[in-house]
């Protein structure tokens, strides 16, 4: 194949949560392709490698493939290509991907590396090799230096699913530059909040794979049908109503009186107002949570 036909210059990764990190790769992807006058390339994977590597793994995901799609066709890219990663694809070398899959099938020019990214069987091979082997194939590798900012040290999914997991939602929202959200189908629950005038709508996650923040009352957007409602929401494991110890997810959406049981919502997190307590009497968690509504609706517009 004729060097001249190739088309793109590309990144490749995993790109959960297409984060602060990944936008700084992709805008530096796309002044590149520019600068060599080639069209801009994401290759993606719709699977966690590792789950193909190790049976036992279980991922903890800031977005959906489909959420993730969403992301990247927000960057006004010129290609978005989703492999799915296969025992065939773990086998190939990182000589071979470069030349089979980058080359050969996707006319890649030009590969923009992640600054600590590794691709290829074992991740045996680092920078300096793939830019050897894409001497010999024809593409030429660059790498981008590692994004950070005054304020924003560590920018990885891990660092996003961390803040999570410590209900930090400021810290998750600058790190992924937008909301964190996960989507829910409202399920039947206790019906005790209706009693006490706080309504819940409880959620079973629909992608059981989706990291869920850490235990606590936040302050969420909920999106029914598309159209946004001011909420409260409480992680926990219901300590005030004894009951068995599974994580219950429930939302009191204000001035909201609709029937939407059986339905999806997507959550939006804004920002963690309290960690979960028990009280010793249920006008006690009335009063608090009357306090907690104040709350959404003073900081809401902050």
């Amino acid at each position: 194949m004729n060097h001249t036909t190739q088309k793109y210059a590309a990144t490749i990764g995993l790109f959960d949560g297409v984060h602060a990190g990944h936008r700084y790769l992709i805008d530096s992807l796309k002044k590149e392709a520019e600068k060599h006058g080639l069209k801009s390339m994401v290759l993606t994977f719709n699977n966690n490698p590792k789950q193909v590597l190790r049976t036992n793994f279980k991922p903890q995901l800031l977005t959906t493939p489909a959420e993730k799609r969403v992301q990247l066709q927000s960057l006004q890219l010129d290609s978005i290509v989703e492999l799915d990663f296969t025992k065939e694809m773990a086998a190939l070398s990182a000589f071979d991907f470069i030349r089979q899959v980058l080359y050969d099938r996707l006319q890649v020019g030009l590969l923009l590396v992640g600054y600590d990214h590794r691709f290829g069987k074992d991740r045996a091979d680092g920078f300096p090799e793939y830019v050897a082997y894409g001497k010999q194939i024809g593409i030429e590798v660059i790498k981008t230096t590692r994004f950070s900012t005054p304020t924003l040290k560590q920018i990885s999914s891990s660092a996003i699913r961390t803040a999570l997991a410590n209900g930090n939602i400021e810290q998750a929202t600058t790190l992924l530059s937008y909301p964190y959200s996960f989507e829910g189908e409202v399920i039947s629950g206790y019906q005790v909040g209706r009693k006490i005038g706080f309504a819940t709508a409880n959620l079973k996650p629909v992608h059981p794979d989706k990291i869920i923040p850490g235990l606590g009352v936040y302050m969420v957007e909920i999106f029914w049908q598309n159209r946004p409602y001011k909420a409260m929401m409480n992680i926990g494991r219901r300590p005030t109503i004894d009951n068995d110890k599974n994580i219950s997810l429930e939302v009191h959406i204000l001035d909201f009186q609709e029937d939407i049981y059986g339905q999806n919502l997507k959550v939006s997190f804004l920002k963690k107002i309290r960690d979960e307590k028990k009280f010793n009497a249920v006008e006690d968690l009335v009063e608090q949570l009357k306090k907690d509504r104040a709350f959404v609706v003073q900081n809401w517009d902050q």
